[in-house]
C-alpha cells in the first residue's frame, strides 16, 4: 500500500473518531508538502472544517495529534493545513519494497486488457519526413509506449497517403525532367529523390503561372490552366481508372520513397503494428460515402460532387467526392477507421494529428455517426501544436522542410563534438562505442527537447539548446545515469553488494525527497497517460535527475564509513538509475552505460 492510501485509511478512522465524519476518498485532499514547512505530505482540512464546527488549524491540530504515532513521525499545523514527518523506518522500507519490483509503476497488460489503437506518422508519399514528422512520429511512439505503462493493449498503426494530386505531381515531374533517375543512380535515399521532384514540379508549375498571368490571365484561372497542373489532374483521373502504366510508375516511386522511410524510422527508433495504405482504403470510403447518398444521407451538386450538409451540427458542407469522382482525405478517413474497426476489437481510437486538422476530426467524428458506425462519436483526435522555426513555418513544395535525416545526422555529430572531450577521458573505449554514445545523446537530446514541450502548445526547435548537458534536457538525465552506472561498476570492483534488506540507517533530506519522489512513479505514468503527454515523463525524470545529482554533490557514497548508510545509498542510486532508464524508454530514449 502506498503511503497516500496508507495515510487515507488512517484519516478516515482519524476523522471518524474525533467528528463522527464517514469521509470517502473525495474529501482526503494529499498533497506535497510546500518547501517552506518541514513535512513530507500535507493533508488538506478544510472539506471537514464545516462537520467538525471548528476552526481550520483546531481541526489540523487534532486530526494531527490522532495521526502522530509509528507512520507520522511529528507534525505542524499551518491554518487548515496538516504538514506531516513520515518516519525514516517508512521511507527506508518504500526503497526496499520498489526496488524489489522491477516492474514497480508499470500496469501489466493482460489477456482482459482493454485494446488502444494508436495512428501517427501518417506521411505522404511525394516527400521524405521532416521536423513535423519527427514530433508527429515521437509523440505517437511515446504516447503509445505510456498507454501500454497503463495496461492497455496498444495497437500502433500509419496511414501512408500514397495517392492524389501530390503524389501525381512528383511523377509527373519524374516523367518530365527525371530523365530515368534512380536512388541507385543518384546516391540519394528515395524519399529524398521523389522530394526533389515534388520541389521541381511547383517550381516550373509556378513559371507557367507566371507566364500565363503576364500574358493577361487573372492569377485564379491561371493555377486552374496551366498545363503541368491540368496534367497532374490527368493523371489522378487515370490512376482512379486504373491505368497499367500510370499505375506501374505509382508502384515503382512508392516502393523508392518506403525503402527511405524505413531507414529514418528506424534511425528515430519508431516502429508500427499494422499499416494502411490510402490506395485501399480510400475504396472502402467511397463505398460508404455512395451507401449514404443513397440513403439521403448526403446530396449530389449539379457538377456530381457529393458533399455533406453539416449546418445543423454548427459547421458548414463538406465535400465528399469530386465532380469527376475522385475521393478527397475525408473519403480516406471514413474508408480507413472502417477497416481498422473490422481488423480489431477497438475500445479507443487515437488519432495523432496536427491541430490544424481539429476541423477534419470534428467532420470525421459527425459523418462516421451519420453511416452508422457506432464509434464514430468516441474517437479521439490527440491535437498538438506546430513545430517552428527561428526563420518561420516550414514548406515542403518551396524545399524549405529541416529534413528529418538530415537532423537526425546533425545532432548526432553535434553530440560527438561536444562530448568529444568527456568521452575520450574513458578507458579503454573504442571508436565504435564513441559512436554509439553519441548515437543515444544526439538522438535522447533530440527526442527530449520535443517532448518536454506541452504537447498541445507550438513549440520552438533550437538544436543548441537540446543538446546541453546542463539544465532540463536529455543528455543531463543521461549523464546522470551514467553516473550512476560509475558508481555501481566501483561498487562491483570493491566487492560491495547492492542488495540489502532491513536496514536501518538515518536518512539525510536529500535521501527522504528522492525516496519521496520514486514513490510517486505509478502517479506520474497514471496522469501521463490520462493527459496523454510525454512531458508530464521528462518533467518527472528531469526532477528526479536533479534530486540525484543534488544528493550525489553532498553524500558520499563508496566512500561512507557507515555500512548500513552505504548500502542504502547504494540501493538507493541503483534504483534511481533504473527508474530513469525506464521512464527515459517511455519516451523512447535510450541511456548509456557510460558518458
Amino acid at each position: 500500500m502506498s503511503l497516500e492510501e496508507t495515510i487515507k485509511v488512517q484519516v478516515k478512522d482519524a476523522v471518524k473518531a474525533l467528528y463522527g465524519i464517514d469521509a470517502d476518498d473525495k474529501m482526503i485532499q494529499l498533497q506535497k508538502t510546500r518547501p517552506e514547512f518541514e513535512g513530507n505530505l500535507t493533508l488538506v482540512v478544510f472539506p471537514f472544517v464545516k462537520l467538525a464546527r471548528k476552526a481550520p488549524a483546531q481541526v489540523a491540530q487534532e486530526i494531527g495529534e490522532k495521526l502522530q504515532g509509528e507512520l507520522v513521525l511529528r507534525f505542524n499545523a499551518v491554518q487548515g493545513f496538516l504538514n506531516m514527518v513520515i518516519s525514516e523506518a517508512f521511507w527506508v522500507r518504500q526503497l526496499e519494497a520498489i526496488a524489489k519490483d522491477e516492474s514497480f509503476g508499470f500496469v501489466p497488460v493482460t489477456e482482459s486488457s482493454k485494446l488502444m489503437m494508436v495512428e501517427y506518422s501518417s506521411p505522404n508519399t511525394n516527400k521524405p519526413l521532416h521536423l513535423g514528422h519527427v514530433r508527429n512520429n515521437l509523440l505517437g511512439s511515446s504516447i503509445a509506449r505510456i498507454q501500454e505503462a497503463n495496461g492497455w493493449k496498444v495497437v500502433k498503426t500509419n496511414i501512408v497517403n500514397d495517392r492524389g494530386i501530390h503524389i501525381c505531381k512528383s511523377m509527373l515531374a519524374w516523367l518530365r525532367f527525371g530523365n530515368g533517375e534512380t536512388p541507385e543512380s543518384s546516391g540519394k535515399k528515395g524519399d529524398h529523390l521523389i522530394g526533389d521532384y515534388y520541389v521541381r514540379f511547383d517550381k516550373e508549375y509556378r513559371a507557367e503561372v507566371k507566364a500565363l498571368v503576364e500574358g493577361g490571365m487573372d492569377e485564379e484561372k491561371a493555377k486552374k490552366e496551366a498545363p503541368l497542373m491540368k496534367e497532374a489532374q490527368a493523371m489522378l483521373l487515370k490512376w482512379e481508372q486504373n491505368d497499367p502504366e500510370i499505375r506501374s510508375l505509382w508502384a515503382k516511386m512508392n516502393e523508392w520513397v518506403y525503402a527511405g522511410f524505413d531507414e529514418t524510422y528506424k534511425m528515430m527508433g519508431v516502429s508500427f503494428d499494422k499499416i494502411y495504405y490510402e490506395s485501399d482504403t480510400y475504396l472502402e470510403g467511397k463505398s460508404e460515402v455512395e451507401k449514404g447518398l443513397a440513403a439521403g444521407k448526403f446530396y449530389r451538386r449539379d457538377d456530381n460532387s457529393v458533399w455533406a450538409d453539416l449546418t445543423a451540427d454548427g459547421l458548414d458542407e463538406k465535400l465528399l467526392l469530386r465532380s469527376d469522382g475522385t475521393s478527397v482525405y475525408m473519403t480516406q478517413d471514413i474508408g480507413t477507421a472502417k477497416l481498422r474497426f473490422q481488423d480489431y476489437p477497438i475500445d479507443k481510437m487515437v488519432y495523432v494529428v496536427g491541430n490544424e486538422q481539429e476541423y477534419h476530426f470534428k467532420v470525421l467524428s459527425i459523418l462516421l455517426d451519420r453511416l452508422g458506425f457506432p464509434f464514430g462519436k468516441e474517437l479521439v483526435h490527440f491535437s498538438y501544436g506546430m513545430v517552428e522555426l527561428p526563420n518561420g513555418k516550414m514548406k515542403s513544395r518551396e524545399g524549405t522542410v529541416v529534413d528529418a535525416d538530415d537532423l537526425m545526422a546533425q545532432m548526432i555529430a553535434d553530440a560527438k563534438e561536444l562530448s568529444k572531450d568527456k568521452v575520450l577521458r574513458l578507458t579503454g573505449i573504442t571508436e565504435e562505442e564513441q559512436n554509439e554514445i553519441a548515437r543515444k545523446v544526439g538522438l535522447g537530446a533530440l527526442k527530449y527537447f520535443i517532448l518536454k514541450v506541452d504537447p498541445r502548445k507550438n513549440m520552438l526547435f533550437n538544436p543548441e539548446e537540446s543538446i546541453d548537458f546542463n539544465g532540463n534536457t536529455g543528455p543531463f538525465i543521461q549523464y546522470t545515469y551514467a553516473r550512476i552506472q560509475s558508481v555501481l561498476r566501483k561498487a562491483a570492483e570493491a566487492n560491495v553488494s547492492v542488495a540489502a534488506e532491513g536496514l536501518q540507517p538515518t536518512l539525510t533530506e536529500q535521501e527522504v525527497a528522492l525516496v519521496q519522489k520514486l514513490t510517486e512513479l505509478p502517479a506520474v505514468i497514471r496522469q501521463a497517460g490520462d493527459d496523454f503527454s510525454p512531458a508530464v515523463i521528462c518533467n518527472y525524470a528531469y526532477a528526479l535527475a536533479q534530486l540525484f545529482n543534488s544528493f550525489y554533490h553532498d553524500c558520499s557514497i563508496m566512500n561512507e564509513p557507515d555500512e548500513q548508510k552505504r548500502a542504502f545509498r547504494l540501493l538507493l542510486a541503483k534504483t534511481v538509475a533504473r527508474t530513469l532508464e525506464k521512464t527515459m524508454a517511455l519516451l523512447g530514449i535510450e541511456v548509456p552505460e557510460r558518458m
